[in-house]
Formats: structure tokens, sequence, C-alpha cells
């Protein structure tokens, strides 16, 4: 028999609980899961504190998209803590300035009432290409929003602005890692990925097919059995 063990799991940007349903009743039978809650804090520091400060002494960490931003630090924080660790559709490198500025238009955006039309601005970015008319992950996308809120949603966005470059401590990382990515993720490209899973000792890189930037709802089955073979190892 397997022994048991605590998982937590982080979402992204916007996201909450709502995230890791679909894949969710097949992590249980592994240990206890847990959903962070990181909408609390507006820097990557605090959040990590928070979320350990409420985390079992043990477990095996997956986050997506900026919940790999905040994985990383909660390595740096707490590496022992961490049994095993996923990356799901995330990166090491920090915000381009490109990238910030987008993220502050979109603060002020919301900042005027406009939360769920900077969602609908993000979907097509979200998901495959041939889901960029899926109703039902755009509800999903859209209640997550609901969930985080948003003043939550303005401390993330500021959080993963002044995210630090996790590159320098990805050859400290020895636990056994899953970098996981879809295949055609606009947010995060797939070399980006690469570059995580060839810096981390003994990572193991899947790609999964027809997918964007959320596997869980997209590709729950397939994203549900990677994450299960990574928690037997």
């Amino acid at each position: 028999m397997m022994d048991s063990i605590p998982i937590l799991l982080v979402p992204g940007l916007g996201s909450s609980f709502r995230s890791y349903a679909p894949v969710a009743p097949a992590l249980w039978p592994f240990g206890l899961v847990t959903v962070a809650n990181h909408n609390r804090d507006d820097h990557m520091g605090a959040i990590a504190r928070r979320i350990l400060a409420e985390a079992p002494p043990r477990f095996a960490l997956a986050g997506h998209s900026m919940g790999g931003y905040i994985a990383f630090e909660i390595m740096r924080q707490a590496p022992e803590r961490v049994l095993k660790l996923a990356l799901i559709n995330t990166q090491a490198r920090p915000d381009t300035a490109e990238a910030s500025e987008r993220r502050r238009a979109a603060i002020a955006h919301v900042r005027e009432g406009g939360l769920h039309d900077v969602i609908d601005e993000m979907f097509p970015l979200f998901v495959h290409p041939s889901r960029a008319g899926d109703a039902a992950i755009r509800k999903l996308v859209h209640d997550m929003a609901d969930d985080i809120g948003a003043e939550g949603f303005i401390r993330q966005q500021s959080a993963i602005i002044a995210r630090a470059d996790s590159r320098p401590t990805m050859a400290s990382i020895r636990c056994p890692t899953l970098v996981l990515t879809g295949d055609q993720d606009k947010l995060i490209p797939n070399t980006l990925s690469k570059e995580m899973a060839e810096s981390i000792a003994g990572a193991k890189l899947v790609i999964i097919a027809d997918c964007g930037h959320c596997p869980q709802p997209e590709q729950p089955q397939a994203t549900a059995a990677a994450l299960a073979e990574w928690l037997r190892i």
C-alpha cells in the first residue's frame, strides 16, 4: 500500500479551488488534497509564507501558472518541506517589461470595474484555439474571477510583476519534479517548460496534446494521469 502524502495545489492568476476540481478526484487516493488561498497578499514572499503557515509539515506541491511562481518561492523559503514538485504551465523567468506593462493596464481596467472585461480579453490566451468558444470553460474562468474578486486579482498581478527570477535556484531543487504543459500554450511557450525540465535534476517533462494554458479543465484525464504518475514516484 502506498504511503499517504498531503497534496497542496496552488492555482493560477484569477483562479480558485475550482481550477483543480476536474483532476482532484484522481489525486485523493494518494493523500489529503488542499487548494491554497493565494489572493490575500501582493508579494510572492508574503503569499508563500502564509501558505506555508497553513500547510501540512511536509507535502507534495503543484502550482499552475502563477501557482508555479509561488511554488518556486516556497522552494526558496522551505525546500525541506516539499516532498515532490509539479510545475504546470508556468515558467522560471521574471516578467518582461512588456508583460508588466500589460499587467498594469489590466490592473487599471479592473480598478474601474472591468474585471470580467479583462477576463474576456485574456480568455483566448487561456485555451487551445479549438476551445475559444467553449462556454463551460469560459463560465469556469468567470466564476473563478468572482471567487478571487477585483482586489484579489489586483494583489495577484502586483505580486507577479515583482516576482523573482527563479532560474538561479532551479539547480538546487532535488525532489521528484514534474514539468507539465499544453502543446499550444499561448501564454507560456513550451520552450520555457523545456528550460525548467532541463535545469532541474531528474525532472520529467510532459506536454499534453490538444491543450492550451489550462490543462485541468481542457484535458482533465491526461492531466490527472500525469499527476498520478508523479505522485507514485
